[in-house]
């Protein structure tokens, strides 16, 4: 009898001021336990990152794939988030039979059989999975940044509308890595406030 495989898919970075929006998809085997899995924003950064090597050494495919600050600013944070989703798929070196996504939409051209899961990434171990994957992924993305840029903070505030990274924003001004179409840097942007 063969096992239907199975991918789980989550994405991370929607909601920020900057970077990237990530998402993950991971095929686990049969039967597959890890202890502590679960929804990535419930778990500590130092359990996810242990995690995240566990899961890339034991899942059966997994794959993490982004769309950059271009291609949100071209097709606006939800298409994006959708495009992302759909390339962490089709990277799977194990096609899945079918694809159980985190939310309450489904990518339109995945071309397989797709199931949108409300709050799946607490209920099903392999959107928890992906959601481990694409969070890590996007948290190193940050850390990239904070190195390069470490006047804005990127390291603790993961590039969210926090208080400390929109003064940041106005002493400094936007980068070329911040997300132009959203509201507290389109305003920025009308005040000439540029990066330097």
């Amino acid at each position: 009898m063969t096992t239907s495989l199975t991918a789980g898919v989550d994405e991370a970075g929607r909601g920020p001021l900057v970077g990237s929006v990530f998402a993950a998809a991971v095929i686990l085997p049969p039967d597959y336990h890890l202890p502590g899995l679960t929804d990535s924003k419930k778990l500590a950064e130092k359990k996810r990152d242990e995690l995240a090597v566990q899961i890339k050494e034991q899942a059966v495919a997994w794959n993490v794939a982004s769309a950059n600050v271009a291609e949100i600013a071209e097709l606006n944070i939800l298409h994006a988030t959708m495009l992302a989703m759909t390339r962490a798929v089709h990277g799977l070196a194990v096609p899945p039979q079918k694809v159980l996504i985190d939310g309450n939409r489904i990518p339109k051209n995945l071309g397989i059989e797709a199931e949108a899961v409300v709050k799946g990434d607490s209920k099903i171990i392999e959107i928890s999975a992906a959601s481990v994957l694409a969070k890590t992924a996007r948290d190193a993305e940050m850390y990239a940044l904070a190195a390069r840029y470490p006047q804005y903070g990127f390291d603790k505030h993961k590039g969210y509308g926090t208080a400390a990274h929109l003064a940041a924003l106005a002493e400094f001004g936007v980068l070329g890595e911040h997300r132009k179409d959203f509201a507290p840097v389109k305003l920025l942007l009308a005040q000439g406030k540029l990066f330097e």
